[in-house]
């Protein structure tokens, strides 16, 4: 377990926030790093090897196999978070699995830590269109799971540039900024070109046939000319949620 985790749960145990024995839970769980559920092998230590722990896709897993590794991970008392949850495979699991919350904009389910993860700095998430706002609450779900805190700035895409404009003095106070995008995807670029913070751009699927579910804007934020602009996969907010999050965490000293 990282050498800050580990105090902080002690303190939360002292505090008498944390029962000693879900403590003992949590310190086994990093030790022995894997546990078998259902058909799923957790890998436990994750967290304490790379800062973010297993997170389950479920759109393609059944809702019992979703409730089961749910559980599972939030045993160790880290949380669980679990992303593409349809809302009738969501309704399934929280019958399994109570104390999870479905954030439907995100179609993500969360357990919460009892112990907040320490502050991973604040990342902008800017979206071009409300059409991608569920990619958009993807990341932001992620990002506030892995402790930062987020801003939303949301429609601003450059078929209206004021709207950006506008909204620059929150988002180059950021520590990280997420840029999410369909149709020609133009936005991280320009918001590239008007801040130093790193930047994670994404593309999404929205817009017309020539479009061609996203390529087109993958392509375009692939040869932005403005440059430094990380570029995730079509549609993939939980990745660059954790791109913005590892960029934007205060180093940890060991």
């Amino acid at each position: 377990m990282d050498p800050q985790r580990l105090r902080e749960l002690l303190d939360a145990v002292a505090r008498g926030a944390v029962r000693p024995e879900d403590a003992a839970r949590q310190v086994a769980a990093a030790t022995d790093g894997v546990a078998v559920h259902l058909d799923a092998v957790l890998d436990l230590a994750r967290e304490a090897r790379t800062g973010v722990p297993e997170v389950v896709l479920a759109e393609w897993k059944s809702a019992e196999q979703v409730a089961a590794i749910l559980r599972g991970l939030a045993a160790g008392g880290a949380g669980a978070l679990a992303t593409r949850v349809a809302a009738d495979k969501a309704d399934a699991v929280l019958e399994r699995v109570p104390e999870a919350e479905y954030v439907a904009a995100a179609r993500a389910l969360v357990i919460r830590p009892p112990v907040p993860r320490p502050p991973a700095g604040t990342i902008a998430i800017v979206c071009a269109g409300t059409s991608d706002v569920p990619v958009a609450e993807e990341a932001a779900v992620t990002a506030e799971f892995l402790g930062a805190s987020v801003r939303r700035v949301v429609d601003v895409g450059v078929a209206g540039l004021h709207r950006l404009l506008a909204r620059m003095s929150e988002i180059r106070t950021a520590d990280a900024v997420v840029v999410i995008a369909g149709m020609e995807g133009a936005l991280p670029s320009v918001v590239a070109g008007l801040c130093d913070r790193p930047l994670v751009a994404v593309p999404t699927s929205v817009g017309y046939g020539v479009g061609a579910g996203g390529l087109v804007a993958l392509a375009a934020m692939l040869s932005s000319c403005a440059p430094g602009v990380t570029v995730v996969n079509i549609d993939n907010g939980f990745g660059a949620a954790v791109a913005a999050v590892r960029a934007a965490r205060p180093r940890r000293v060991t």
